[in-house]
């Protein structure tokens, strides 16, 4: 059984489309153990506690430096045996102690189609009022390996989403989490609990 702990900043709604695959037996290898918050009093906290998931505050204002922060987080998430990190709507940025430490164990799913609209300050409302803003016809989500970079480690899965001429930031991040980000990042969490996931360099291949 794959130990998973999850990472959240807000509402937990890509937290609940975990639980909700593994109540359905479709992550059948996977076990969530804890979920991380970078604040508290968020709602992902009250959707874990619903599940009996343990759960922890752990901010980074609490610690002098990242390196500290990172071991801080590291020391939580083994306590818990904890075999890949998901950062789901997670908002902190990860140090360099951490990465190196879950190197090819952490995914996170990003609100667009990396590499547009990603990096540094793309979170939230942004990618999609940008996409709007730019004229795109196409975003979507992507879920990638993390590294130190923001959103910039290996691809594993992407899914379009077509934007509409009437769409709002509002109404087009909604679609996209129900179109894209709630059906890749479960099925990326699947594909590593099977193994089926290898790192060639930048890419990553879907092993049959």
């Amino acid at each position: 059984m794959l130990k998973v702990g999850v990472l959240v900043s807000g509402g937990g709604t890509n937290l609940q489309a975990i639980m909700d695959k593994i109540e359905s037996g479709y992550l059948d290898k996977c076990s969530i153990v804890t979920v991380v918050s970078s604040k508290p009093d968020v709602y992902a906290l009250k959707r874990a506690e619903k599940y009996d998931i343990p759960a922890a505050v752990i901010s980074k204002k609490s610690y002098n430096s990242i390196d500290e922060f990172d071991a801080a987080m590291i020391d939580y998430l083994e306590s818990h045996g904890v075999e890949l990190v998901v950062l789901a709507g997670y908002l902190s940025i990860l140090g360099v102690r951490f990465n190196n430490h879950y190197r090819n164990r952490i995914i996170n799913v990003h609100p667009a189609l990396i590499p547009s609209f990603c990096g540094m300050g793309y979170y939230g409302l942004i990618p999609h009022q940008k996409a709007i803003e730019y004229g795109v016809k196409v975003t979507g989500a992507t879920v990638h390996f993390v590294e130190l970079e923001a959103d910039a480690g290996p691809i594993i899965l992407q899914k379009a989403v077509y934007i509409k001429d009437d769409d709002t930031p509002e109404i087009l991040q909604k679609r996209v989490m129900e179109e894209a980000e709630w059906e890749i990042l479960p099925k990326a969490i699947k594909l590593y609990s099977e193994g089926k996931l290898l790192v060639d360099g930048r890419k990553v291949k879907i092993l049959p």
